[in-house]
């Protein structure tokens, strides 16, 4: 048999035309890649003509937030020694071929980076599930600073070729607008779980023409016209939420949600009827589909389209194979999250669709009134309603099972958000609880904490079962354990300092508390909150130099929807307040704000193993769960957040003592709202008035934009999101938090507490319930 190094080579050169010791590390990285992907070709095949056979999860999702595939296949393979020397026998070095990857652009955050995770969990555990997409070109943005202010620029992470999404030409349906008609080809990528031979697929559906180029335009010399069709069908996948600021750009969303779920529907029923045949009634027996959201919610009138047009089922007949196909996830209590889309929309792209919606529609309408709903309820609830479709309307109608991602957002949304639809079907409402993989996010991005675990509990069996780390409580006093887990937080501190100033030129100290908040940008994460604190501690830190003050390192990462001005205000301010802290020589070392350009899962791998402080801030009752909580703990860094989304069960695990919570409870803030008069908190709260002032006094500029008036203007308004309301708890607990990060043993143990207990958090647990409880699947092997 070809050796791994002989192989290596061999790839090596079909890929660059160059010997592998003149390679780039870019061409090493795709001959590497091009080894991994042979490796498990076969399994991957038999993978495929195993779940063929047998019940299947189909998992729906607009995103997946990958992150590099290479490092992570190399250890769920067990070839990582391997592969490295195999790469210095060629005189490259294995961290430089890793670190020259591209993060597949296909997320953006949360919602995709969960989709990944539970991909990760269902082929490690050997269950039967697809996961569907779109292949973007260009992902979301590239994120740069320019004077502050964010920047967007294509992502092109594909233009140097990507191995590990393979091409399926012979497999590509059509896919039919009312204006359009486009080829879906798609290509797959696959999915190794740890420990298992089984490859799972993530399947990505790219737009192509029907026909490539107008050739008899172009020679009519009407060059532009010979490409307007082909440019038009690419921009289906050019971008991941294109702006819906105005109304094609709205129209584009659209199409981009049909055209992923009528290819992925129209492969799965022609798969069923090649291994069961045409009758289609017994579908939902072999074939189940989560909705990640509502972006996916036109699988539902699509499949009816499916089953009425092209397999001539009656409307009752296709109606019991749809609602029992259907399971919906719900990721927010936010109403404008909740997608609606105008009328008008559907009318111009799929007439057909639309009357399905309709007849949907109709029925619901009849339904209600039979249960003896009044009028007004029933025509809250339509699908179809004051000339817009409410797409969650229509999954909660359709689906057997809704469930939330939280406990805490699951009571919510069954009081609240989906209050109406609890009432009337109380029995498909279930929680989730949202979780994170284990194997990227301890066991891959945090080597040294993955050796001290792993020797702590005598084998590598807590990488597929998280809870055996409950055995390790026994160590939690042991001075040598913890002096250990002190020194490995501060090498991580070293490797992100280094990272940081290669990448970004910015220089932070390695003694100091690391307290970080990387997430999407939106005013209810509230890093505006986190913003105030920082300028209020240099300004405490400038009026008293005596000021006994424990080093910290402020460290956020987040990227702004394009079309969110607010948003793009915050991350304006946070770049000032950082070029003012960190060119302040009497703060020195003493404080230092870093924003972490660009960020997405390779940065957040850098960060999170070298964090002390989770900063979890949002308003109570918004977040739906977080994940990056999650990826924190196992990473031994403290919660500092309120009782919001999994933050709540991440406090039960670990008790009082070991985390940092504080602000308003979420069923406090009605009350508090009603009495809530932020200005004058603005003018009673000592130092809020001088951090709210710079944002118009002229301590900052903003360009010009009156960004910075409007923020200040929604704070002393209304401040919606209650970022005055909480301000002075979360100074007196992050200052409280900073005090006892003094005692460096007691802090260790903190830490310590919040690792072993973090199992409950595995997407493993996540999944493993929803495969039993909703899904009905079983472990397949191959």
């Amino acid at each position: 048999m070809t050796s791994f190094t002989d192989r290596l080579g061999s790839h090596v050169r079909a890929e660059s035309g160059r010997t592998p010791q003149t390679a780039t590390e870019t061409e090493f990285w795709s001959g590497l890649s091009g080894v991994v992907v042979d490796e498990l070709a076969e399994n991957w095949e038999r993978t495929n003509r195993a779940y063929a056979q047998t019940r299947r999860q189909h998992y729906f999702s607009a995103e997946f937030l990958m992150g590099r595939a290479l490092l992570n296949n190399l250890l769920n393979l067990d070839r990582l020694d391997e592969a490295r020397e195999a790469v210095a026998s060629f005189g490259h070095d294995i961290t430089d071929v890793l670190e020259s990857e591209h993060d597949a652009a296909l997320g953006n955050g949360g919602l995709g980076r969960l989709a990944a995770c539970f991909l990760d969990s269902c082929a490690t555990q050997d269950l039967p599930v697809n996961g569907y997409g779109i292949l973007y070109r260009y992902g979301l943005f590239r994120q740069t600073f320019e004077d502050g202010f964010q920047d967007e620029h294509p992502d092109p992470w594909m233009e140097e070729g990507y191995p590990f999404v393979v091409r399926r030409e012979e497999s590509y349906r059509i896919v039919r607008f009312d204006d359009l008609v486009v080829r879906a080809v798609p290509y797959d990528m696959p999915i190794t779980g740890y420990g298992t031979d089984n490859v799972n697929t993530l399947r990505l559906w790219n737009s192509e023409p029907m026909r490539e180029f107008d050739y008899d335009a172009f020679n009519s010399q009407r060059f532009t016209d010979a490409i307007v069709e082909r440019e038009r069908v690419h921009d289906l996948c050019r971008v991941l939420y294109p702006n819906d600021s105005t109304y094609e750009g709205k129209v584009l969303r659209v199409r981009q949600q049909y055209f992923f779920v009528s290819a992925s529907l129209q492969q799965m029923v022609d798969e069923y009827i090649a291994e069961h045949g045409d009758d289609l009634r017994d579908f939902h027996k072999y074939n189940c589909i989560q909705l990640n959201d509502t972006h996916p919610v036109l699988a539902i009138p699509e499949l009816m389209r499916i089953l009425l047009d092209e397999h001539h089922m009656s409307w009752e007949d296709a109606w019991e194979v749809t609602s029992k196909t259907f399971a919906y996830t719900n990721h927010t209590v936010l109403a404008e999250a909740l997608e609606t889309w105008e009328f008008s929309i559907f009318e111009r792209l799929f007439r057909r669709v639309l009357e399905i919606t309709q007849e949907i529609d109709r029925r619901f309408r009849i339904d209600l009134a039979e249960r003896g709903v009044d009028h007004a309820t029933i025509d809250y609830l339509a699908p179809i309603s004051n000339g817009r479709i409410h797409m969650a309307w229509i999954a909660c109608y359709t689906s057997f099972s809704i469930n939330g991602v939280a406990a805490l957002h699951t009571e919510i949304i069954k009081r609240e958000t989906l209050k109406e639809w609890h009432d009337l079907w109380p029995e498909r409402f279930n929680n989730k609880t949202n979780g994170v993989t284990p194997r990227r996010w301890l066991n891959q991005c945090n080597p040294r904490l993955r050796a001290l675990l792993t020797r702590l509990c005598g084998s590598d069996e807590w990488v597929t079962d998280l809870d055996k780390l409950t055995e390790l409580e026994r160590f939690a006093d042991d001075e040598d354990v913890l002096r250990e887990l002190i020194d490995i937080k501060q090498a991580n501190k070293a490797a992100f300092a280094d990272w940081i100033l290669d990448r970004q030129g910015v220089q932070v100290p390695t003694d100091a508390i690391y307290d970080a908040q990387i997430k999407r940008l939106h005013e209810y994460k509230r890093q505006l909150l986190n913003a105030l604190y920082l300028l209020d501690l240099y300004f405490r830190m400038k009026e008293n130099p005596e000021l006994d003050v424990v080093p910290r390192v402020a460290i956020f990462g987040a990227k702004a929807a394009p079309g969110y001005f607010r948003a793009k205000a915050i991350i304006k301010f946070i770049n000032e307040i950082a070029e003012l802290v960190n060119n302040d020589p009497a703060v020195g070392d003493k404080l230092k704000v870093v924003f972490v350009e660009n960020y997405n899962v390779s940065p957040a791998e850098r960060i999170i193993p070298a964090a002390d402080i989770s900063e979890q801030i949002s308003t109570a009752g918004k977040e739906a769960s977080g994940t990056g909580n999650m990826k924190f703990m196992m990473n031994g860094a403290l919660t500092l957040g309120t009782l919001d989304g999994a933050n709540v069960e991440i406090h039960e695990a670990v008790g009082d003592e070991n985390a940092y919570i504080f602000g308003a409870r979420e069923e406090e803030l009605p009350q508090l709202r009603a009495n809530h008069n932020p200005f004058a908190l603005y003018e009673q709260i000592p130092g809020l008035k001088r951090v709210l002032d710079t944002l118009t006094d002229g301590t900052f500029s903003d360009g010009g934009t009156g960004m910075f008036n409007d923020l200040k203007a929604s704070l002393l308004s209304d401040d919606q999101w209650y970022v005055l309301g909480d301000f002075a708890d979360y100074r007196d607990t992050r200052d409280r938090m900073a005090e006892d990060y003094r005692d460096e043993m007691a802090w260790a143990r903190k830490c310590f507490i919040n690792i072993i207990r973090s199992g409950r958090f595995s997407s493993d647990r996540t999944i493993s319930d929803y495969a039993n409880e909703v899904w009905k699947i079983s472990p397949t092997a191959i």
